[in-house]
């Protein structure tokens, strides 16, 4: 397929939407590997700035919360500006924050490249998703949607492993640096294949709502992290207070305006409330826990970053094997018991997490990784169908820029708060004398038997789920634009 322009309605046979599939998938590929490769480089870039933790940890949280402040943006410039104008811009953005990371000197300059990099890498899945929906044949939209579900599943096995091998073997750097030839790949490939989607017209842009959003998450984010050190310092109560109050007046401006940034109003579907805060759980534990294991397993029990890569791979790849298994079961029996038993098995792994020690056997990190996986596979598609198809019907194509933006609010807050629980406990243990192996061991555990409670308070909110109604089809795919959310 040329880069003509598409018109609206206009599809393509499977033979022509080959070679823009390609660029899509790049261009996802390459913002969901570096997503993952972050985890196992955070003790090296520790070592390297000669930094704490808790400073460190904010390479990861400022991507989030960059990438989250731009998603609910990708359907209103897409459909403003056009979408493959705006995916382009998008691996552009990617590509020079990679490059500005990858000679970072010190760590602020390599927090303030992640967030340049965020702000790219955040539009790219929203943006890629709708593509591809537009792009699909008729009665072909499920295979070619599972084709981009590809780089999904493959990435976050392969950052780490591919992270892991480059900081042991070359730098850190090279993480960033390898982004530059394949941010290149995929913007000439997209440059060329890509069809030029009509613009349509769009409402005013939510200035406030644009404002007020990253605010609140960026100032709740730090003044949690800030707890870790003193939960009664000036900058752990003025990041909560700013943070609390950016909040409540981004909840009233969205909520007094038609057409808000994020429609906060499907909150008062009960079933979707109950569907996207376990979903938050899910998301808390997940990243939580692919966030800790790796500082734990290099800076405690001495494995280097390729060998932790290889670790972690059983966790992506029972998510891989178990994804597909939970959308067919949805469709027989529902969301309910699927969820529960999913959320089930991260309560196993989480508790498994806790008893491990500094002389623990290695298997008993990859069993509970495994466990893990396998529970957010069977319930990461049901819970994110039961969303939609809870929410009312006149919302239901904007919500997947509220969700999207959410999960990644909460993975900011899930390692600003995880981070400050482990430094807290760290503290305590000291204080009482035991010696450095057994407080590594106890604060560690301490963490994760959080992560427990809240993975059981998902399992209970879980059982309170209902089989929503089905909505009618026929207002779906001709909103298509919309499911990026303006």
């Amino acid at each position: 397929m040329s880069s003509s322009t598409m018109k609206e309605g206009q599809t393509a046979s499977m033979k022509d939407i080959i070679a823009p599939l390609i660029a899509i998938i790049v261009g996802m590929f390459m913002v969901i590997l570096d997503g993952t490769a972050m985890n196992v480089a955070i003790p090296r870039l520790m070592e390297d700035f000669e930094s704490s933790f808790s400073i460190v940890q904010w390479t990861i949280t400022g991507y989030a919360l960059a990438q989250a402040a731009v998603i609910p943006l990708a359907g209103w410039l897409s459909d403003r500006f056009g979408a493959k104008q705006i995916f382009q811009l998008s691996i552009v953005l990617f590509t020079l924050g990679s490059a500005l990371c990858a000679f970072a000197t010190t760590v602020d300059q390599l927090i303030i490249y992640r967030i340049i990099q965020g702000l790219g890498g955040g539009m790219v899945a929203p943006i890629a998703m709708a593509f591809t929906y537009r792009l699909s044949p008729p009665g072909k939209v499920g295979a070619v949607m599972g084709m981009i579900g590809i780089p999904m599943l493959l990435a976050p096995a392969l950052g780490p492993v591919v992270a892991g091998w480059l900081v042991d073997s070359v730098s850190w750097h090279w993480i960033f640096i390898i982004n530059l030839p394949i941010g290149v790949i995929g913007f000439i490939i997209g440059q060329r294949t890509l069809p030029n989607i009509a613009r349509q017209s769009v409402p005013s842009l939510d200035i406030l709502g644009m404002l007020f959003a990253p605010v609140a998450f960026a100032a709740l984010a730090y003044g949690v992290s800030e707890g870790g050190n003193d939960w009664g310092s000036a900058k752990t109560l003025t990041g909560l207070i700013v943070g609390g109050i950016a909040l409540i007046v981004f909840i009233i401006v969205e909520l007094r305006r038609r057409e808000p940034l994020l429609e906060l109003r499907v909150f008062r579907s009960s079933d979707f409330t109950r569907g996207i805060i376990v979903q938050w759980i899910s998301q808390i534990a997940l990243f939580g826990t692919l966030f800790l294991i790796p500082v734990f397993l290099q800076q405690v029990k001495g494995y280097s970053a390729l060998e932790t890569g290889l670790i972690l791979l059983p966790q992506a790849l029972a998510a891989a094997v178990c994804m597909p298994i939970g959308g067919k079961l949805y469709d027989r029996i529902g969301a309910r018991p699927i969820v529960v038993g999913g959320m089930g098995l991260v309560i196993i792994a989480a508790f498994l997490f806790s008893q491990t020690t500094v002389n623990s056997e290695l298997i008993a990190y990859m069993i509970p990784l495994a466990l893990l996986g396998a529970g957010m596979g069977l319930s990461m598609m049901p819970l994110n169908t039961h969303i939609i198809q809870a929410a009312p019907p006149e919302l239901v194509s904007r919500v997947t820029s509220l969700t999207g933006a959410a999960q990644q609010v909460m993975t900011s807050f899930a390692i600003a708060g995880l981070s400050t629980i482990l430094a807290s406990r760290s503290e305590y243990y000291e204080g009482e004398g035991q010696s450095p192996a057994d407080m590594i061991s106890s604060s560690y555990g301490d963490t994760f038997l959080v992560l427990t409670a809240i993975a059981v308070l998902g399992v209970l909110i879980g059982l309170l789920l209902r089989k929503p109604k089905v909505k009618a089809d026929s207002a779906e795919k001709p909103e298509v634009s919309m499911m990026m959310g303006h």
